[in-house]
């Protein structure tokens, strides 16, 4: 780095400005890509921080730089922006900040990973005054700052399960199953029948996570049952703590209506139980399904298929996603990009080879029967989409620990791997 406080050069600020807002933008696709692994984290974390470093080093002309994105305000430009903000302590920017997030929605993920990406030593008066406010929306960042860094909001967070603005009580009650709150468990079970949507899931989630396995289940059901903005959480959920001929049943419905297609295969892998693996090899000759029963498959058996060697090449003709005709209206990006697309032939041979390594009826993840420490194996080995689910079977096991960050910077989760 060759700028200094005094002596900024302009086209190397404006570079560190451009860089980590963009990085960032692809960091939130990362966190959930079913083709990243912590080392792949690392690199694009690395990235990050250095081109944040390069903003902090040229000071003041650093931020008047970042500010000035601002005019073309998208979720990286924050996200930046807010960095520069918390570290100099400037209360006036990110009142400005807070203003234009609420103006402007889209962006609120950006302002928020800000407090989540900063070391926890900026935060201890900031956090505090946000969860103090009497504006629901900086005691929802304040909360959300609290979970990133995986610090108990203590009496705090029990009051705010039952604020009167649905989005603020939805992130406490996410918040409670997020940090282990079991003191908070019968306080989610009374939200089990809240009139807000989003409220009531989270209400169900958490108590879910948190030792119950009846009223909050029944509902975390019907949300996988119908197409909704939840349903997939749901299903992530509820298939590890259902008895396995509930599972089938739930499957069996899910089946009922072509339109849960994608979330029926994904069921399938998440279930654990390898009588659907002869279903999920038919599939992969569907090329719409292809790699995402590829994935479910995975799941059960642990099997990296690209390593393996058990992948073959797209078919001809196949474009699921947006293409550079500039008339073609799809824009809409392909779910399962960067996903193999697996080769039946080759997996039904390795499956007769192997199937007898598998008993059906039996809850697998990743190759083996569930526990401790082949989750933990997984949160430090394992694909993105592999460790979400990993830190949530953790959970289960042992309702009351917090839930993993698995979209935590990288230097976070390392230090909390140290210690399991």
């Amino acid at each position: 780095m060759q700028t200094s406080f005094s002596n900024p050069i302009p086209h190397i600020i404006q570079q560190h400005a451009e860089e980590s807002a963009i990085l960032h933008n692809i960091r939130l696709r990362q966190v959930s890509a079913p083709h990243v692994k912590l080392h792949h984290l690392r690199r694009i974390d690395d990235r990050i921080a250095a081109h944040i470093d390069g903003l902090t080093v040229a000071g003041e002309y650093g931020s008047k730089v970042c500010e000035a994105a601002l005019e073309s305000v998208g979720i990286g430009e924050i996200f930046t922006a807010a960095i520069r903000a918390i570290e100099e302590k400037d209360e006036q920017w990110l009142d400005k900040l807070f203003a234009l997030a609420v103006a402007v929605p889209e962006v609120q993920p950006g302002l928020i990973s800000a407090f989540g990406w900063i070391s926890a030593q900026h935060l201890q008066d900031i956090g505090a005054s946000l969860l103090a406010s009497s504006d629901p929306f900086k005691q929802q960042v304040g909360l959300a700052a609290c979970v990133s860094h995986r610090v108990d909001a203590g009496v705090v967070l029990t009051s705010l399960i039952n604020h009167q603005q649905p989005q603020l009580r939805a992130r406490a009650l996410r918040a409670a199953g997020e940090l282990g709150r079991r003191d908070l468990r019968s306080a989610c079970e009374q939200l089990l029948t809240d009139k807000d949507v989003t409220c009531r899931f989270w209400a169900a989630w958490s108590a879910v996570l948190l030792g119950n396995r009846t009223s909050a289940v029944e509902v975390l059901k019907a949300y996988s049952l119908t197409i909704n903005s939840f349903q997939e959480y749901a299903l992530q959920l509820v298939l590890k703590v259902l008895a396995i001929p509930d599972i089938h049943t739930l499957l069996k419905t899910l089946a009922q209506n072509a339109s849960n297609m994608r979330c029926l295969i994904q069921g399938a892998g998440i279930s654990g139980d390898p009588y659907y693996v002869p279903w999920l090899i038919k599939q992969m000759d569907e090329p719409k399904f292809s790699r995402l029963a590829g994935e479910s498959f995975s799941f059960i058996t642990g099997l990296d298929l690209a390593y393996l060697d058990l992948e073959r090449d797209a078919p001809e003709g196949i474009e699921l996603g947006p293409n550079d005709d500039p008339e073609n209206n799809n824009v809409q990006m392909d779910e399962d990009d960067n996903l193999p697309w697996p080769d039946p032939t080759k997996i039904q041979a390795w499956w007769d080879a192997n199937k007898s390594s598998f008993t059906n009826g039996e809850r697998y993840f990743m190759g083996k029967l569930i526990s401790r420490e082949h989750c933990t194996q997984i949160l430090k080995e394992g694909f993105q989409r592999q460790r979400t689910v990993a830190a949530l079977c953790l959970c289960l096991i042992n309702p009351g620990i917090q839930l993993f960050p698995t979209a935590a910077p990288i230097w976070r989760q390392k230090r909390m791997l140290e210690k399991m």
